[in-house]
């Protein structure tokens, strides 16, 4: 069963309020965290945490807009609670307030494997470390991990 965004992830958010010490194992949909994570392939595992226990890099579920959730990472927090949000797979920014994050990623589940990739793990801040610090040339990463042609150009 499908459902979209704005109708599956406020059920998800209300059991984790409803049981707060519980984490949920979501489908994760769309391009922005690549290339560490897929469409369709990944999960990714949430959790709710305290808003002072956010931090730089997290991978955070926020909604930017009424309705409209994205998984990205904090690319910083301003001292009045304004957080800007990158996605991996992204070249601009995404902001919101600290209270408009809703939960944080605490692990992966990656590549089919049964077994978690946690964000607190060596590989993980190891994978992190590296492209945060590879911002300036994301642009052309992404482009030579994912080559692609605009529509336009095929004609």
């Amino acid at each position: 069963m499908y459902l979209p965004n704005d109708v599956f992830l406020p059920l998800v958010l209300g059991e984790l309020q409803q049981y707060p010490d519980k984490t949920a194992t979501i489908n994760l949909r769309g391009r922005s965290m690549r290339p560490f994570l897929e469409d369709g392939r990944d999960k990714a595992i949430l959790q709710l945490v305290k808003s002072s226990e956010y931090r730089k890099g997290d991978a955070v579920l926020a909604e930017i807009h009424p309705g409209h959730y994205v998984l990205h990472r904090i690319d910083s927090i301003a001292a009045d609670g304004s957080v800007t949000l990158m996605g991996d797979g992204n070249l601009g920014y995404e902001h919101c307030l600290k209270e408009d994050i809703r939960a944080k990623a605490i692990g992966f589940i990656r590549k089919g494997r049964e077994k978690a990739d946690m964000t607190t793990g060596r590989k993980w801040r190891t994978y992190s470390w590296l492209w945060t610090r590879l911002k300036p040339l994301r642009r052309y990463l992404l482009f030579a991990m994912h080559p692609h042609v605009p529509q336009s150009w095929k004609r």
